[in-house]
């Protein structure tokens, strides 16, 4: 978990960067921004209160990135080329010119651990305001245009990483989808670091993947749900990730199943042939990131919709849809049923 509450910026460097595609030229800053008190506070927000909201998934740099000396190590006398090669892959005419701020990061902490490194943050959209000044005999009013400080653009903090080839990993953020590409892509060439952020996720998406398209036809939503919520239960109570352990406690402990051995060879059989393309068939044991599961079941549905008209909501990553509801069949009706126990209405 990344705590920047105490981040510190320093070495501030502002250059404005046109699209090359359209002519537009780089105005490059020749001396650091002296950042005062009272701006302090508010760039820190603009520039890292976007990290803060996004879900925590690294990357590195690509082993093939051909200007990898720009960042690696960081040297302060290189703001200005960090602001060229940014410049020259606005090779497109929807690529927006704006303001790059490129500075040092420090104090900031990952997993109790201080770290340091830099940040390179883009300004692009711009917002009208309202300028009033007094006149002799009334209020002037003028309209400007400016950067809204409660919305970032684009975004990179490149922090230390003892564990990483390149000695660092990167967080990004990028809020226009027109130029998806420019920013993560062309610009910092990144590719997803497999650490426990990385493969907690994938194999939670590769669980959901199987729930989806190998449980629900052979079973039912209510099994669906409960292979998932048995999934995540056994993910949030363990700190080590043993497939074997796995697939032992969500399988053949489980009360949904009563054929656990086809299910697992199933599951094993889905692995083999789909474990490529959601990066996880070299996968069997790992180190769970807490934080990462949390991220995950905030995205998972647990609701039972029904053609009728009405819905069951289960409580994500619990034993409710095994153990207080029962599906049945009503003879006199023709129809399916859910049996829903409970002790009391919560208010």
């Amino acid at each position: 978990m990344i705590n920047l509450y105490n981040a510190n910026i320093e070495n501030l460097y502002i250059h404005q960067v046109g699209n090359k595609c359209r002519g537009e030229g780089v105005f490059f800053s020749q001396e650091p921004y002296e950042i005062s008190d009272e701006i302090r506070p508010l760039l820190k927000e603009f520039f890292l209160k976007p990290f803060r909201e996004k879900e925590e998934q690294y990357f590195k740099f690509s082993e093939d990135m051909p200007i990898a000396h720009l960042f690696v190590p960081y040297n302060t006398e290189l703001h200005k080329d960090i602001a060229e090669h940014l410049y020259n892959q606005g090779t497109h005419p929807h690529i927006k010119s704006g303001e790059v701020y490129i500075c040092q990061l420090s104090n900031i902490i990952i997993d109790n651990e201080k770290v340091h490194g830099f940040g390179i943050f883009k300004s692009e959209l711009k917002s009208d305001f309202l300028q009033f000044e007094k006149g002799t005999s009334r209020l002037e009013m003028n309209l400007q245009q400016g950067v809204n400080l409660d919305k970032l653009d684009k975004g990179a903090l490149i922090l230390t990483n003892p564990e990483s080839k390149t000695g660092f990993r990167i967080l990004y953020i990028d809020s226009n989808k027109y130029d998806s590409k420019y920013w993560m892509e062309n610009f910092l060439n990144l590719e997803e670091l497999e650490d426990d952020h990385y493969k907690t996720k994938k194999y939670l998406k590769f669980c959901e993947a199987f729930a989806k398209n190998v449980v629900l036809p052979a079973e039912d939503k209510q099994t669906q749900m409960e292979f998932i919520n048995d999934t995540y239960a056994h993910f949030a109570s363990r700190d080590e990730f043993i497939e074997e352990e796995y697939l032992g406690e969500v399988f053949t402990e489980a009360s949904w199943i009563d054929h656990p051995e086809s299910f697992i060879q199933e599951f094993e059989n889905f692995k083999t042939l789909e474990g490529p393309k959601y990066s996880v068939q070299d996968f069997s044991d790992f180190s769970i990131s807490n934080e990462m599961v949390n991220e995950c079941m905030k995205k998972v549905k647990g609701e039972i919709n029904l053609d009728t008209g009405i819905s069951i909501k289960v409580v994500k990553g619990s034993k409710a849809a095994s153990t207080y509801l029962e599906k049945g069949w009503d003879e006199d009706k023709q129809m399916y049923y859910y049996l829903a126990y409970f002790n009391k209405e919560n208010k």
